[in-house]
């Protein structure tokens, strides 16, 4: 028995003490490392994940796909057995004849081609007729000289002027059918200013500086306010209006372009804040799930389905995940069998929406049930805080947000009023996007202000089916009176 004064002893003691504390450090390293190497796999698996994402798929906006002409032409639109096309019935835009051509221009053959004899006019016999339609010669620009006489009274002598016609207020100024069409350049078609004042200068010999087009802009803008005050009041108290928002570069900084609409009104607003909705809304409001929508009182709310789809469509094509495949063809069934509702002008038997919310419920149970078997998710963030609920997989937020929103998600199948997706608002902020593409943004936030309000007249218009050019020089009582609400 060895003791513990024994030299030899204490050395193989203090060895046997300092591996285990080397085994032990070795091993709280590895753990460590361990710790640190699932965290940075599931950063890559999150970054490899969003490098899958494009528009066909997620919110991204169709211009970060870049050059990938695959990813641009997808779409979530399924093959019809129809051919490609116009359908039958679909109205054509086939140039045709007139009776009543401007110019006719006659021609004679001079020669026969049969034995070289003279031939003229009065030897014909039948013609065959061709029409070009093209636009006419540039003209000079028409001036319109207005002329206020003064009378002179011949029983009290007092001189009276005429007063000149509403608008004639300057010497020398432009005409109304001018400032249409630079308005509609400018607004509708989105030249810059400066390429404007080429293209005025070029087509029709008028030469305007970017002041005079920013007059222009700023005087209709004002004309035209309570028009599109008009145009607010008829969407906030519609039973159905779509709403979206977009960021707006003002000034250098990022500002918000809320968006409010139905099939027949648009109306525009620039707010510095994001979370300013409009006041005073009631009815159903349609939007993509933006959490401040829900704070508004009063209205119910209908989810934008599109945005379900594409990001159904990431969970199939990235995450494989099967519930998400069956509730993708589960909802475009849904939206077919309502078009198809739609178009004999009757609803859904209840029997049908019944059937469909049992496969939504089925289908929703199958997902939470997958998600709640896997294993915990470790954040992909290194650097964020243990703090909080622990962090869910993608597809398992949209499952909760399919589950409690339900009656939201599926409102389209109810009420007729109600359409699948919010895609008209985001139409009517696509070419307001188109603007600051363009562009770059505003200079000043009454510049931005300003084109809200044109645009918001300008995209009623095309939806009212206006004369675009008579709508920017019309009355605005009198375009109120004309608006068609639902």
């Amino acid at each position: 028995m060895a003791r513990s004064d024994d030299p030899f002893w204490c050395e193989d003691a203090s060895a046997a003490a300092g591996g285990e504390a080397v085994i032990a450090a070795l091993q709280a390293e590895n753990a460590l490392l361990r710790s640190e190497m699932a965290l940075l796999m599931a950063r890559i698996s999150e970054l490899e994940r969003r490098l899958e994402l494009n528009s066909s798929n997620s919110g991204k906006p169709p211009s970060s796909d870049g050059l990938k002409k695959p990813v641009r032409v997808s779409s979530l639109r399924q093959p019809s057995d129809k051919k490609s096309g116009g359908q039958n019935g679909h109205p054509g835009e086939t140039l045709r004849r007139t009776e009543t051509p401007d110019v006719i221009i006659e021609h004679y053959p001079s020669t026969c081609t049969a034995c070289g004899a003279a031939l003229s006019s009065a030897m014909a016999m039948d013609h065959v007729t061709r029409q070009v339609f093209d636009l006419p010669e540039p003209q000079p620009l028409i001036v319109t000289e207005y002329r206020a006489h003064g009378c002179r009274c011949a029983g009290c002598g007092t001189q009276t002027r005429a007063a000149f016609p509403e608008g004639v207020a300057a010497p020398v100024q432009y005409g109304k059918r001018i400032n249409a069409v630079v308005l509609y350049l400018l607004h509708y078609q989105l030249l810059p200013e400066k390429r404007l004042s080429e293209a005025m200068a070029d087509l029709f010999g008028v030469h305007l500086v970017t002041a005079t087009i920013a007059r222009i802009s700023q005087d209709c803008a004002q004309r035209l306010q309570s028009f599109a005050d008009a145009v607010r009041d008829h969407v906030v108290a519609v039973p159905v209006k779509h709403m979206d928002e977009t960021g707006f570069r003002i000034g250098g900084k990022t500002q918000w372009l809320h968006i409010a609409s139905t099939i027949w009104l648009t109306f525009y607003r620039v707010s510095s804040k994001r979370g300013s909705l409009l006041a005073g809304v009631i009815g159903t409001v349609v939007h993509d799930h933006w959490a401040p929508y829900y704070t508004m009182k009063g209205v119910l709310h209908a989810l934008c389905n599109a945005h379900h789809l594409r990001e159904l469509k990431a969970l199939v094509e990235i995450e494989k995940e099967d519930w998400a495949r069956k509730m993708q063809r589960l909802l475009r069934r849904a939206c077919h069998a309502t078009n198809l509702a739609h178009e004999q002008g009757v609803r859904l038997q209840p029997r049908l929406i019944a059937l469909i919310e049992r496969c939504y419920d089925t289908i929703l149970a199958e997902g939470l049930a997958f998600h709640q078997a896997q294993p915990a998710l470790i954040s992909a963030d290194v650097k964020a805080k243990r703090r909080g609920r622990s962090p869910r997989r993608v597809g398992h937020n949209l499952l909760l947000r399919l589950s409690t929103r339900k009656q939201d998600v599926l409102r389209f199948l109810v009420d007729p009023l109600v359409p699948f997706s919010n895609n008209l608002a985001e139409r009517d902020g696509r070419m307001m996007k188109l603007r600051q593409k363009i562009s770059g943004g505003f200079r000043s936030e009454h510049g931005a202000k300003g084109f809200g309000v044109i645009r918001s007249v300008l995209s009623t218009a095309r939806k009212q089916g206006w004369d675009i050019l008579q709508t920017l020089n019309g009355d605005p009582v009198r375009l109120i009176a004309l608006l068609r609400v639902v």
